[in-house]
């Protein structure tokens, strides 16, 4: 099992100094990957918080790729809908590049009215976007050579595709999943048994798809203070198909952050492995 943080490129944490300091912490510590949010155009009622501080998730990640060198950079999510989908290809492109194949590339299609009327898109064809984006972003990594609006273009550079995560609900995640081949990204403090039954129909309708094994990465927050607790959680949402845990909470500086990453890269991270190893022979 993979552990990761989420990183807040929002409110007062998201400084640059601040940023830095804390990527640089989790890799230090061992933590597998950061994650970064996406709110493109908060409004005044929905600030607390952030006060309506937002940075771009795919600057975020490009300036964090730059300043680390191994751990892991993830989306969770992009919402695809608020974005052209040549430009979000260039930019997805442009990172997996530059980190050297570090990005692991979660999508959603969004809920926030206020953001949908904002960024000029209806929100009932959020669906629609979302996947014609999908099928736009799979051609470009599957071929130099790409078709958009009549125009045939050179997609370059054109690394190796990113692991593509959808986050949402069931059925409408599970389903676009399936489709694109994808991961699925699950948020919230899900207790394991409420997730038992959906990650085995993903992996039901998976396998009828011919596909492998898909992961399932849970955005959520650990007890980090109890560690055994937080090691028993980890494994009873390993038990029931949670492949990856990305732990978010509302932290005030680069020290509590780092605080928490040793905890979860040097003593949580460690037990959960060893012990699924174990469990495994």
């Amino acid at each position: 099992m993979k552990l990761g943080l989420y990183l807040r490129n929002m409110g007062p944490q998201s400084t640059r100094q601040v940023l830095r300091e804390c990527a640089l912490s989790a890799e230090a510590a061992g933590v597998d990957d950061v994650w970064v949010a996406d709110h493109i155009a908060i409004p005044p009622g929905e600030a607390e918080g952030s006060n309506g501080r937002y940075l771009d998730p795919l600057a975020t990640l490009a300036f964090l790729s730059g300043v680390t060198e191994r751990i892991g950079l993830g989306t969770g999510v992009l919402v695809l809908p608020y974005r052209g989908a040549l430009v979000t290809a260039k930019w997805v492109a442009t990172i997996q590049e530059l980190s050297g194949g570090r990005l692991s590339f979660g999508v959603g299609a969004g809920w926030m009215e206020a953001e949908f009327r904002a960024v000029g898109v209806a929100k009932r064809q959020r669906g629609a976007v979302t996947d014609a984006t999908l099928e736009f972003l799979q051609r470009c990594f599957d071929d130099d050579e790409v078709e958009v609006n009549g125009q045939r273009f050179l997609f370059r550079p054109r690394p190796p595709r990113p692991p593509l995560l959808v986050g949402g609900a069931p059925p409408h995640a599970l389903r676009r999943a399936v489709r694109f081949g994808a991961g699925w990204m699950p948020m919230g403090a899900l207790d394991p048994s409420a997730l038992r039954e959906p990650i085995e129909r993903f992996r039901q309708m998976a396998a009828s798809a011919g596909q492998r094994e898909p992961e399932v990465v849970l955005a959520t927050a650990l007890p980090v203070d109890d560690v055994e607790r937080a090691i028993d959680r980890a494994h009873a949402l390993r038990t029931v198909g949670v492949t990856h845990i990305v732990h978010g909470w509302r932290y005030a500086d680069a020290a509590e952050f780092a605080r928490v990453a040793a905890t979860i890269g040097e003593r949580i991270g460690p037990a959960v492995r060893a012990a699924t190893k174990a469990r495994s022979v």
